[in-house]
């Protein structure tokens, strides 16, 4: 997981987005792989913000996407990125995530009954 999380700040931005991709795609792992916040969402939330590749950005809002449910973070940047990200790719797939998007309705916890 470590060279994961370091690979995501390669000056290459192809690196980049193949890292974000293998640490937010669950069909990539099982769950007992899939990491936690504290060790991936920082990097993952600089790079929504900052990072200068779009792409790059998409698939870290994928990543943060994944903690939208239990991090008030998360949610906090993926509300910024789709009001206000300069690529139209990125506001769509932030909104995605946000509260009120398709998947974050999509993978809300269940309630018991």
């Amino acid at each position: 997981m470590d060279a994961l999380t370091a690979m995501a700040d390669d000056p290459d931005a192809r690196v980049r987005i193949a890292a974000f991709h293998a640490l937010a795609c669950d069909r990539c792992k099982d769950d007992a792989c899939a990491p936690g916040a504290e060790q991936v969402l920082e990097p993952a939330l600089r790079h929504l913000a900052d990072d200068p590749d779009p792409q790059v950005r998409m698939r870290a809002a994928e990543l943060v996407g994944k903690f939208a449910h239990t991090d008030e973070r998360a949610v906090m940047a993926l509300e910024a990125s789709r009001a206000g990200d300069p690529s139209p790719a990125v506001r769509k797939k932030a909104a995605w995530y946000a509260p009120g998007g398709t998947i974050h309705r999509r993978t809300a916890p269940r309630a018991y009954r």
